[in-house]
């Protein structure tokens, strides 16, 4: 083949052979590249299917599905940290976040504990309609709320309620399973003793670790209940700690915990930047909160139109994801407490109530987006998905 006059030019050589070379040490990089996002690919997963193994009642209101992988493979998750559950029960496609309750040094099973919630869509289903061997679909492991060795004492002051055990349960168990240099206090409070979850295990381990301190706190006890009674008061975390200094609190539970007991460790003198709370989903009765305009009742309805879409009626007293939901319209969303921002949608017109202590952006402020998970319409809104 006859040589081109680009080929006789100085350098043409040297240059052929650096382009040579860069395609090979491309395709290189390409395929590192490919392994690498496949590596983070198993680490956190969009969705994962699991199976049922099996069905663990707890208490009379709470079972523990145990789920395994239907790949042969589950990602590994920090103590504390929770799986999104997406289901369709009775056309309407939605989630919910639950708390892994189970220990993370075992790769073979992932344990979630559902609580009945009173006409709770998500919970009468897992409890009621779900067996064993079923398929679910998750997402992989998030959240924030967990044990970081960097920022946080070795004592931990652990304060539960409710289902709001869970994480905890899954740090204690990896404590005493991995023989970690750590130790807990947990105030674990509930209104009767029928709803206190993996109360024989916490006392059995409180038996027989030093470092495990169980303190079970219920409101309503009934005869024979030794443990302490009404809420879990400063006096209380007074009595059973020593001082506050060398510990880090956190706290897992429903609003009504989180409205009681953060004023209480606040006036034993323990610093915002020492307690790490856990986000636990739309609080109940928004309509009681402080900030919720007169003159809107729970019951008052207003239209939502979505911009080039359909438009729907919506409740002031359920948020703007779950009837988005109940309307067939998905919007992708995560823990459901205003913590991840994954389920934004845009205000363009119309006023939303948001309770207070939700994280915005600051940007979404200034753009007119909320999360919609925890955005509850106040009048005719148009919003853009």
């Amino acid at each position: 083949m006859k040589k081109g006059i680009w080929q006789e030019f100085d350098g043409y050589q040297d240059i052929a052979e650096e382009i040579k070379v860069s395609r090979k040490l491309g395709g290189t990089v390409s395929s590192a590249v490919a392994s690498a996002e496949e590596y983070i690919r198993q680490l956190h997963p969009d969705r994962i299917e699991l199976s049922v193994s099996d069905i663990i009642e707890e208490t009379p209101s709470t079972k523990t599905l145990r789920l395994v992988s239907k790949g042969n493979y589950l990602p590994p998750f920090l103590a504390g940290q929770y799986i999104a559950l997406f289901l369709e029960i009775g056309g309407i496609r939605t989630s919910r976040p639950y708390s892994i309750s189970s220990q993370p040094n075992q790769t073979g099973f992932y344990d979630v504990t559902v609580r009945r919630v009173e006409n709770g869509l998500v919970s009468n289903y897992l409890l009621d309609e779900v067996k064993r061997g079923d398929t679910l679909v998750s997402s992989g492991p998030a959240g924030i709320f967990h044990f970081n060795p960097l920022i946080h004492k070795k004592i931990m002051v652990c304060i539960a309620g409710g289902s709001g055990i869970t994480p905890f349960m899954s740090m204690i168990r990896e404590i005493i399973e991995c023989g970690l240099d750590r130790a807990v206090y947990l105030f674990y409070g509930n209104k009767t003793t029928d709803d206190i979850i993996f109360g024989s295990e916490l006392d059995r381990l409180a038996e027989r670790f030093d470092n495990i301190h169980y303190i079970p706190v219920v409101e309503e006890p009934s005869g024979g209940f030794a443990g302490a009674c009404g809420f879990i008061t400063r006096d209380l975390m007074r009595e059973m700690l020593e001082n506050i200094e060398d510990k880090s609190f956190f706290i897992c539970g429903p609003q009504g915990l989180y409205d009681f007991c953060l004023p209480q460790i606040e006036e034993m003198g323990v610093p915002s930047r020492k307690i790490r709370q856990e986000m636990y989903g739309a609080p109940p009765n928004i309509w009681d909160y402080p900030g919720w305009p007169d003159g809107i009742s729970k019951d008052d309805v207003f239209s939502v139109k979505v911009k080039n879409g359909k438009q729907m009626k919506a409740r002031a007293s359920e948020p703007l994801l779950v009837a988005l939901e109940r309307n067939h319209l998905v919007v992708p969303s995560l823990c459901r407490s205003g913590d991840c921002s994954m389920c934004r949608v845009k205000i363009l017109s119309g006023k939303v109530y948001q309770p207070p202590g939700v994280p915005v952006r600051k940007s979404d402020r200034q753009f007119g987006y909320v999360h919609s998970c925890m955005a509850y319409p106040l009048e005719d809104l148009e919003i853009l998905i």
